[in-house]
């Protein structure tokens, strides 16, 4: 039985539409979603505004998008239970380390660069699926 569903999340309304079909799975299927964006290299800056200081951060930033996501499929899915992460490397690679690290039981990824040339090139659902160890769930979102 699955009771873990990660998906992994950008700016784009594609990763929100996989997102959204990820919280209705785990909805239907009673599991928790982790909410997962990926950010390349770490990289902080401290700024000064005002005399107050902020540490700005790749990681930082990448969390803020999670959350940001996370409270608007609460919005839509009230009854979906979500948590989030921000995690180093690549959007592929990112999601099949966080499934791994909590046994989940499914994968859920968008085709945006499924379809067209850039499939020769790879795409994070290709990615996920050669190396999950787990379900993946292909979400029409293009």
């Amino acid at each position: 039985m699955i009771k873990q569903i990660v998906t992994g999340v950008d700016n784009s309304e594609s990763a929100f539409a996989a997102a959204r079909r990820a919280a209705e799975l785990a909805v239907a299927l009673d599991a928790e979603l982790r909410v997962v964006s990926a950010y390349g290299k770490f990289e902080a800056e401290r700024v000064e505004v005002g005399g107050d200081e902020f540490l700005l951060s790749t990681e930082r930033s990448a969390m803020e998008l999670a959350d940001s996501v996370s409270a608007r499929l609460h919005g839509e899915i009230p009854m979906a239970r979500i948590s989030t992460s921000a995690e180093e490397g690549k959007p592929g690679e990112a999601l099949v380390r966080v499934a791994g690290n909590l046994d989940a039981g499914l994968i859920v990824v968008g085709n945006r660069r499924v379809q067209g040339p850039v499939r020769v090139l790879g795409s994070i659902a290709r990615d996920v699926a050669a190396h999950a160890s787990c379900d993946v769930y292909v979400v029409h979102t293009t």
